[in-house]
């Protein structure tokens, strides 16, 4: 079991621009590196190309060194799949001049009456043991970092949008204490399940649609343009985690699981309802009202994070209710 502080062991290519990103970090020739313009946006291959040179700004790649972090070569092929992403989000995702981001804000409240389309209904309601388990794998490529891209956007806001985001994710990082960071908290639930808690340890068994979901974290943090795009995402979360936390929890107490799994999601009800309202009202808030132009940026923020959980949500529940996995091979 890796050690849940290490870097993570580099992942298989899934194609010829992830092989070309492969060989540059082992410091091989690549050969020639696909034009990253040319290669579908939503793929294995671009979407764990663009995963691992978004990793150099976290913990990196066992055995891959640290000053590649800002290795002209990388950076300047990192901007140009990044840009294919994002490119395709706003075509995806279009928001025009009349984009309200507290109309977005409170569409995220509405859901199906029946829950149809909703991976965490299905969770409560119908799934086994061994799916909770794989989606708790799929998903710790996000929750173990899950506040850690969100805090690049704290020096890039200012007065009443900065001190509430830091308020926020003051309780993300376990508000001073280590064992209660959140990131903390789902190792100990993946523990609980008997998952590997390494850092990264699942990413050659997460599909596209697990990866973009981190990669937008990192688009969103890494670009100060964006910083009101992050906002839009972390509201996002913040609005739809209570509800989804409660069926989690509840979903988890079906299947018979330990104390330290409920526990996660117990934790983000109540917290994630309070902490959804210093959102809405003081970092979205306090940002259009020191920055009023970015409003549309928030909503693109809201929509490209839903159209991506939307995507991650048709994968899991395809998979699972045709009896299938939806990791890439075993876990």
């Amino acid at each position: 079991m890796n050690h849940p502080a290490s870097a993570p062991p580099l992942p298989r290519p899934r194609g010829p621009l992830s092989a070309a990103v492969l060989a540059l970090l082992q410091g091989s020739d690549p050969g020639d590196v696909p034009a990253p313009a040319d290669c579908a946006p939503y793929d294995e291959d671009l979407q764990l190309a663009l995963y691992m040179l978004y990793e150099l700004h976290y913990r990196g790649f066992e055995g891959v060194p640290e000053e590649l972090e800002w290795d002209a070569r990388l950076l300047g092929l990192r901007g140009a799949i990044e840009q294919r992403f994002l490119d395709t989000l706003r075509e995806d995702v279009p928001v025009d001049g009349t984009a309200d981001a507290w109309k977005a804000l409170d569409e995220l409240q509405v859901e199906p009456v029946d829950g149809s389309g909703s991976v965490s209904h299905y969770l409560r309601d119908e799934a086994r043991l061994d799916q909770l388990r794989e989606y708790a794998a799929l998903r710790s490529l996000y929750h173990l970092k899950e506040a850690d891209p969100h805090a690049w956007v704290i020096p890039r806001l200012r007065g009443r949008a900065k001190a509430a985001m830091v308020a926020v994710e003051f309780d993300e990082f376990g508000a001073g204490r280590a064992e209660d960071i959140h990131a903390q908290l789902y190792a100990d639930l993946m523990a609980d399940l008997g998952l590997d808690t390494g850092y990264g340890h699942y990413l050659d068994s997460a599909p596209a649609e697990v990866l973009a979901t981190v990669n937008l974290m990192s688009l969103f943090g890494l670009r100060r343009a964006l910083r009101a795009a992050l906002v839009g995402h972390f509201a996002f979360v913040e609005v739809t985690s209570s509800p989804a936390s409660r069926r989690l929890a509840g979903a988890l107490e079906r299947a018979g699981a330990g104390p330290a799994a409920v526990r996660f999601y117990t934790e983000h009800v109540e917290a994630d309802a309070v902490h959804e309202q210093v959102v809405r009202h003081d970092v979205v808030g306090g940002l259009l009202e020191s920055e009023p132009h970015l409003e549309q940026d928030v909503v693109f923020g809201i929509r490209a994070t839903g159209h991506l959980e939307d995507r991650l949500g048709a994968r899991l529940l395809g998979a699972w209710r045709a009896g299938e996995s939806a990791a890439l091979g075993a876990l």
